[in-house]
């Protein structure tokens, strides 16, 4: 068995992405790396079934690696513990106050302290310091857009799990209006269809008004967001990944522009890794060389 080759896993809410990470060259095994869909909506059974199955095919492509596994995982969740804390976010809700950790290992056959928990977005800005867009800052925000909005922070060395998606806007919250479903929800507002998924209203710009209309609004809510968000810790950086950033060029010109309005001389980068530095920074988890994650904003 090789200890430096371990399990790096990304869940979100539609998916679960898996790889092999060799923890001594700081890189993924190509071969390895597998990506299923997942039914968030599901029951216990189901959803930790899409999980096992994604992660058993992953480890069969390496026979020598060990059973040690980073899991970077959407919140709110007592990540030490194991214990999902989701609710009323319109995924996992069946896992609330479930050890899915105890689950987990139990499923896979191996032992509850060969798996490591942290908060997605504290990974995925993680892996991005590591070696993607936020190598050479002193201070950054890393936020990433999906199905959900998550954030982290970075500050002398130590990446901290973020609070933004529970941070007051408007009538509500930032999650309901930087999410996919504030897009299917603004778009029926608008045009009385019913999208897919952001993809399915981006391919109908430049030709649909109400699409236009909606990009621009979403790039006008991120920024107003964010620049509280980077004045509160005064960030030099702000990397930005998630499935929506696929639509990256239709919303944020936007966004800078009201950073500008705010007077915020701050860089904002699109994620260089992708989905790999989630996967990066949860394999790391299982190092003890890793750079330190807390959780607190």
């Amino acid at each position: 068995m090789n200890n430096n080759i371990v399990t790096g896993i990304d869940i979100g809410g539609s998916h679960i992405t898996a790889a092999l990470i060799d923890l001594h060259a700081h890189s993924i095994i190509r071969d390895s790396l597998i990506r299923h869909h997942v039914n968030s909506k599901g029951d216990t059974k189901q959803i930790l079934k899409e999980w096992t199955d994604a992660i058993t095919a992953c480890k069969a492509c390496h026979a020598g690696a060990s059973n040690k596994i980073g899991i970077a995982m959407p919140g709110p969740f007592d990540y030490e513990n194991g214990i999902s804390l989701i609710k009323g976010l319109d995924k996992f809700e069946t896992l609330y106050d479930l050890n899915v950790k105890k689950l987990l290992a139990t499923q896979l056959k191996i032992e509850n302290t060969d798996i490591f928990m942290m908060n997605d977005a504290s990974c995925f800005l993680k892996g991005e310091v590591f070696g993607g867009a936020a190598s050479n800052c002193n201070t950054a925000i890393g936020i990433t857009l999906g199905t959900g909005l998550g954030s982290a922070t970075y500050k002398n060395g130590i990446v901290y799990d973020g609070d933004l998606y529970y941070t007051p806007y408007k009538d509500t919250t930032a999650e309901e209006y930087l999410s996919t479903r504030w897009f299917i929800k603004r778009y029926q507002e608008l045009t009385g269809t019913t999208p897919k998924n952001v993809k399915e209203i981006s391919e109908q710009i430049p030709f649909n008004t109400a699409a236009l209309k909606i990009f621009a609004e979403f790039g006008n809510n991120l920024g107003e967001v964010l620049a509280a968000y980077i004045k509160k810790h005064r960030a030099e950086t702000v990397v930005i990944g998630g499935n929506i950033i696929k639509a990256w060029d239709l919303f944020i010109n936007q966004t800078r522009q009201v950073l500008q309005h705010h007077a915020l001389e701050v860089f904002v980068a699109k994620a260089a890794l992708g989905e790999e530095a989630a996967l990066l920074g949860a394999g790391s988890l299982c190092s003890m060389n890793a750079i330190s994650i807390k959780s607190k904003s």
